[in-house]
């Protein structure tokens, strides 16, 4: 395991010249509250924490980024990427398309170039965090930064 400070997503960072700020925190646990209990741990509002996900379209590896306080609607995925069904992805296939571990995966320094769609609400925040990398680490970035090394698609993508 990389120390903390010292992951692919943050080497990435570094060397694109992306203007971010690293946040760490300890907390235990898992689960599906995780993701707003590093929310409440780092003050921010779980809707500006964004959650990397990796899901199956049509039978072709795709990344979603949403916030951690939503659900990923397949269904909006799937019409994101042109395409008709989408499923989440096995969680071993995850880490060897990704190159991080499940609840640490980053959308940035990836192994595999995957399409990126991000939930439209990114927009919203003048910065928003996603996970450096592994668990207690979160880059801040502004949402521009992300959708432009990303080269992600906007949409829609939280559901009910």
């Amino acid at each position: 395991m990389a120390r903390k400070g010292n992951t692919p997503a943050l080497a990435y960072l570094s060397r694109q010249q992306v203007d971010h700020e690293v946040h760490t925190y300890h907390l235990g646990g898992d689960g599906d509250s995780y993701g707003e209990a590093v929310a409440a741990e780092l003050s921010v509002d779980p809707d500006r924490l964004f959650k990397t996900l990796v899901a199956v379209v049509d039978g072709e590896p795709a990344v979603a980024i949403i916030p951690v306080s939503g659900r990923l609607a397949l269904k909006a995925l799937a019409r994101a990427a042109g395409g008709k069904r989408a499923s989440m992805a096995d969680p071993a296939d995850a880490e060897r398309w990704t190159g991080y571990v499940t609840g640490g995966i980053s959308p940035f320094g990836q192994k595999k170039l995957m399409p990126v769609f991000i939930d439209d609400t990114v927009t919203s925040f003048q910065t928003v965090f996603a996970s450096g990398g592994q668990r207690g680490i979160q880059i801040e970035v502004e949402p521009s930064d992300l959708i432009e090394e990303l080269g992600a698609t906007l949409a829609p993508l939280v559901g009910e």
